[in-house]
């Protein structure tokens, strides 16, 4: 009976060792993360505010509701092109200066930057098509800009369609660069993690992720100094309230977009992505577009989504030739 007992003892007192090892071990974990959480966030927090006194302004400040959005004007010419960014686009001023520079000797080129993007304020202005194409206007009217030929990189394809129909009397022709369409099967009425994509954010985990991603800029020509900028915006901006809500909106903002067609006697020019493999029928989903226009042309381009980071140059030339040829 006493050696049972011993050994039952020696059991238990085996068992509680392993036991207290396991706790110290999970609680060693649970330190561990907390510190490394309460690093990431400290970081983040530091280098917002250090970024937020590095963060070099550019182009002008227009009042729209009773906030700032910010519009970057570059060229002199008769013409005027009114650049809209894709969904995400950190600072699009920024991001099209590259193909600004190749547009601005021969147009007058105005760079928007929706509420929630580039130096521009925030809204809680839900963000449907509806108020999207409403602020664009607003802004162009204020700066008295009342003919100009509209081109939109991905989303701004779905905004630009209604943004035409509303005001043909003012837009001259839309230029696509690499456009979305409201019929691309890519789309679905699948919910996005908007809280989860807010966590990162305060977190600083986001900013952790971006660190450690590849450089989306990497072997582009943007200078050094351009991509600094381009970064530190793009930590500002990521998943803000703003552009949360607009992610909220995107598959109610294609269907509304689906009864609609741009109209037959406005000039149209796609430049489309030559190998899309993530939607199927990308190029004809183009070609559907322009099949009733009076004036309208796909040109497949070589490149990412992001045309406009390598093919400027062509994007720019065949702009001005197939301007010329719609007159």
């Amino acid at each position: 009976m006493s050696h049972q007992w011993k050994k039952k003892t020696r059991k238990e007192l085996k068992i509680r060792k392993v036991r207290n090892i396991l706790l110290k071990i999970i609680a060693a974990i649970a330190i561990a993360i907390v510190l490394f959480l309460s690093i990431v966030y400290i970081t983040n927090v530091t280098s917002r505010n250090s970024e937020a006194k590095k963060i070099e302004s550019y182009g002008q400040h227009v009042s729209v509701d009773g906030k700032n959005m910010n519009v970057f004007i570059q060229g002199e010419g008769k013409e005027t092109i009114v650049l809209l960014p894709g969904y995400g686009t950190a600072a699009p001023a920024l991001d099209f200066k590259l193909l600004i520079d190749e547009l601005s000797p021969y147009y007058k080129v105005v760079a928007v930057e929706p509420f929630g993007y580039g130096l521009s304020d925030e809204t809680e202005k839900e963000r449907t098509t509806e108020n999207i194409v409403s602020e664009v206007h607003e802004v162009l009217q204020q700066l008295d800009i009342h003919q100009y030929m509209l081109m939109g990189h991905s989303i701004a394809g779905i905004y630009s369609i209604d943004y035409v129909n509303k005001y043909p009397d003012e837009v001259t022709a839309f230029v696509g660069i690499d456009s979305s369409v409201s019929t691309q099967p890519s789309i679905t009425d699948a919910k996005f993690p908007l809280k989860t994509f807010a966590l990162l954010r305060n977190t600083g985990l986001l900013r952790l992720m971006m660190k450690v991603s590849a450089d989306p800029y990497e072997g582009l020509a943007f200078d050094d100094h351009m991509v600094e900028q381009m970064k530190m915006i793009s930590n500002k901006n990521m998943y803000n309230p703003t552009s949360l809500n607009e992610m909220e909106h995107i598959y109610s903002n294609f269907k509304g977009a689906q009864g609609l067609t741009f109209p037959e006697d406005l000039p149209l020019l796609l430049f489309v992505q030559a190998n899309n493999e993530e939607v199927e029928g990308w190029i004809p989903l183009h070609e559907g577009q322009i099949k009733n226009s009076v004036h309208g042309k796909v040109i497949t381009m070589d490149g990412s989504h992001y045309l406009h980071h390598t093919q400027f140059k062509k994007i720019a030339e065949d702009v001005r030739a197939f301007m010329n040829e719609a007159k």
